[in-house]
């Protein structure tokens, strides 16, 4: 029923719209209110006038000003050379550990990371080496191991679990498992 009254709503809103449309476009526009007496006379526009060519003219003695300033610079000496980024970096990285077998993901192989970081092959392989024999991957190896600090790899062994598989056995005799390989 409010789906008929819906229907008859919209039609009387919707009859003869174009003509309705049409007179309000057709009405004489209202004009508009007179302007402040104030901003009318184009004061303000001869101001701006003058000060703009005011600014474009050249000011004999703030140029001779100019010209006698005279700027000299010249390079601070350095005391010690700074080592060439290219030396810095052999000196503060180590050789992978562990990489993935060819070219995985068409990434490019990294051969070497900074001392201080791992890569994602290298923590799994750490995180998983400790997570199988605790008392002879402690954090202290893991440290020594991949070139870490010991409150790192600390923080990385309590934070961080590597992927694990739970199989909850079922609460009844007769539920479907999935039997594991």
């Amino acid at each position: 029923m409010s789906n008929m009254g819906a229907r008859v709503a919209r039609m009387m809103r919707n009859f003869n719209l174009e003509n309705r449309a049409l007179r309000e476009i057709s009405k004489e526009k209202p004009t508009a209110a007179p302007r402040y007496p104030g901003t009318s006379s184009g004061g303000e526009a001869t101001e701006v006038k003058e000060a703009a060519n005011q600014i474009h003219q050249k000011n004999d003695p703030f140029l001779s000003l100019l010209k006698s300033v005279y700027v000299e610079s010249t390079d601070p000496v350095a005391s010690e050379a700074p080592k060439p980024a290219a030396v810095q970096a052999d000196e503060e990285r180590r050789p992978l550990k562990y990489s993935l077998p060819g070219d995985p993901y068409g990434l490019v192989e990294i051969t070497d990371v900074p001392k201080g970081k791992l890569s994602l092959v290298e923590a799994l392989k750490a995180l998983s080496s400790h997570k199988r024999e605790p008392q002879t991957w402690t954090a202290d190896k893991i440290a020594q191991e991949y070139s870490l600090d010991l409150k790192d790899t600390k923080a990385l062994l309590e934070f961080f679990i590597p992927f694990e598989v739970k199989i909850i056995p079922p609460k009844t005799e007769n539920a479907k498992q999935i039997k594991g390989s």
